[in-house]
């Protein structure tokens, strides 16, 4: 039995399953972040571990005897996030998250220091990005900066806590910028430009490999057998491509989850930071991806939700499915941009925009306005790719995954098929079990097999419409970019 641990935002999600590929039974716990300033998003890590044991309690009561039966943990996680531990291995603040929009400034000069960096990294230097978070700390809080002996990233402080050492995969190290992603190294050189070096550093593994064991008092504590393994695991997108089979070039998936993200496996270090496309390591040796990424997707739906006065998103997603392809027309256009945004903008100043509001909008016209809004940042994203138009299928995975209407908008708007793999929710958790299962011996394609599921075809009806609002919605951000 394997065990995926997926840190999410806003929750964490346990699940179990078994060698037949089954799942067993899945747990949650809610989480929230703090903004204690505008653009700073922050949590404390000590929610993350409180949940975890709330899962753990309700995962063992649905399923007891499976749960004896776990065998191998693996851990998914958001990426990005810092969190700062002290020569006690004490966590010294808040973990400052992906989300966060405060080091702007640190990006310019980070990449100012080390004219190389897009070529060792694969990436631009971008707020969300863990090194220029520090440079921020360095600057504005010194004192604790000083103290700093170790870095984490979110999931592999819940590994320290699991089994007691500092490690971290190939996957999410590769968000940091400290990483050498094409040498799956860390870099000396982007350390010590953030006034850091190896030793605050954790231990690389890849994510299908053993990183350590679960510690003897807390399997006891949880009704686990001694020595469970840990994987090394995968950053939460690189997680979600192992739990829907993405292991091969072409493969990939698009997901709607609180961020956006356009998923693709490639078939080497394939770096586009002209782009603010990222080139990461995947979760497998000797395997990358590309990836376009904006920064509010779902949550973006879910705010227009409580923002219209709906009873929850799914019941405002329905209005949205009945809504006529004339009143589609017609509807505002929106700008996604709550949080700022990555690909293909990295502007952290940009902002949503409704505009084209008229009296006869309702709540299910600003709702598909929302829907169309990130549909048309992800196809930007594969745009800046250069994987615009028809293709392979791709994978539909989180929380928007449950909406068929946003679906076929989706297809339609990419011009490609899309597929909802039955577990699509859960994508991210049930891939870190599959790490799990990969730590524990097992073969690739007995592990992750390539999965369906049902198909959302692109509606020809809708191409010339949404083409048409397509160029409107850059033309909109181009015509804003200065006022934001």
């Amino acid at each position: 039995m394997y065990l995926g641990i997926d840190l999410g935002t806003s929750g964490l999600k346990l699940l179990l399953l078994d060698a037949e590929q089954r799942i067993i039974a899945t747990a949650d716990a809610p989480l929230s972040a703090q903004q204690p300033q505008q653009g700073w998003s922050e949590q404390d890590p000590q929610a993350w571990w409180a949940g975890l044991e709330l899962a753990v309690a309700a995962l063992r009561h649905q399923a007891p005897a499976a749960w004896q039966a776990v065998c191998a943990i693996g851990l998914s996680g958001q990426m990005h996030g810092a969190v700062l531990l002290d020569a006690r291995d004490q966590v010294l603040r808040p973990a400052i998250l992906w989300n966060d929009g405060r080091a702007a400034l640190e990006c310019a000069e980070l990449e100012q220091a080390v004219p190389d960096s897009r070529r060792i990294s694969g990436n631009l230097a971008m707020p969300g990005f863990t090194a220029p978070k520090l440079c921020w700390l360095r600057k504005h809080e010194a004192a604790l900066f000083a103290r700093i002996r170790k870095v984490l990233l979110p999931k592999d402080w819940l590994r320290l806590q699991l089994c007691g050492e500092a490690i971290s995969e190939m996957s999410d190290a590769s968000g940091t910028l400290w990483l050498d992603v094409g040498a799956r190294r860390w870099s000396a050189t982007m350390l010590a430009a953030c006034g850091l070096d190896e030793t605050q550093m954790p231990r690389l593994v890849e994510g299908s490999s053993l990183s350590g064991t679960l510690r003897t008092e807390l399997a006891r504590r949880w009704g686990l057998p001694p020595g469970v393994k840990l994987a090394g695991g995968a950053g939460d997108n690189a997680a979600s491509a192992i739990g829907i089979g993405a292991v091969a070039p072409g493969q990939g998936f698009i997901s709607l989850g609180t961020s956006g993200v356009a998923f693709l496996v490639s078939d080497g270090f394939r770096p586009a930071p002209a782009q603010a496309v990222h080139a990461f390591a995947h979760a497998l040796p000797a395997s990358w991806h590309q990836m376009a990424v904006m920064l509010s997707a779902a949550s973006a739906f879910g705010w227009v939700s409580r923002l219209t006065g709906s009873a929850d998103a799914v019941s405002l997603a329905a209005q949205v499915a009945q809504l006529p392809i004339a009143d589609r027309e017609r509807a505002p256009l929106f700008l996604p941009y709550l949080s700022g945004e990555r690909t293909p903008h990295n502007n952290a100043a940009a902002s949503g925009v409704f505009i084209g509001l008229r009296h006869e909008h309702d709540a299910a016209a600003l709702g598909y306005a929302v829907m169309e809004g990130v549909g048309f940042g992800l196809l930007d994203g594969m745009q800046a790719m250069g994987q615009a138009g028809p293709g392979e299928a791709l994978a539909l995975v989180g929380g928007g995954a449950r909406s068929s209407a946003w679906g076929q908008l989706l297809a339609a708007q990419l011009g490609r098929p899309l597929y909802r793999p039955e577990h699509a929710p859960v994508a991210a958790a049930l891939g870190a079990a599959r790490l799990a299962w990969l730590a524990d011996g097992g073969e690739l394609a007995q592990v992750c097999p390539p999965s369906g599921g049902e198909l959302l075809q692109p509606d020809a009806s809708m191409q010339a419409m949404l083409q048409a609002r397509h160029a409107r919605y850059q033309a909109l951000y181009l015509a804003l970019r200065a006022h934001f």
